[in-house]
């Protein structure tokens, strides 16, 4: 029995594609409780639990080495009755920024 070339070469596709998936799943969890911590530190509500990928991007990070960069958003609530939306950015697996929509104090 003999292994093709396409058969070696769709078992690495399919290797890679569950490697980036595995790593997303990581960086993804890191930036949801980054939105957890945010909210909690400034008394807000973090709405649905979650964070959603809106761009992905190839840039270097600090000492040259080629990084993805990603840009999460969340939505959150100062008085439960408004949503507003934060954004995460993540190069690699660190947190490079965190910013609010500008939103209502809570009374």
């Amino acid at each position: 029995m003999y292994i093709e070339l396409s058969d070696l070469l769709l078992f690495t596709l399919i290797c890679g594609c569950l490697w980036y998936w595995w790593a997303a799943q990581k960086v993804k969890e890191i930036a949801l409780k980054a939105a957890r911590k945010t909210c909690k530190e400034v008394s807000l509500q973090l709405l649905d639990e979650s964070v959603s990928l809106r761009a992905l991007w190839l840039k270097r990070d600090d000492s040259g080495q080629v990084r993805l960069w990603r840009r999460y958003i969340f939505e959150f609530s100062s008085t439960g009755e408004d949503r507003y939306t934060g954004k995460i950015i993540m190069l690699g697996h660190r947190i490079t920024h965190i910013e609010l929509q500008p939103h209502r104090l809570a009374e």
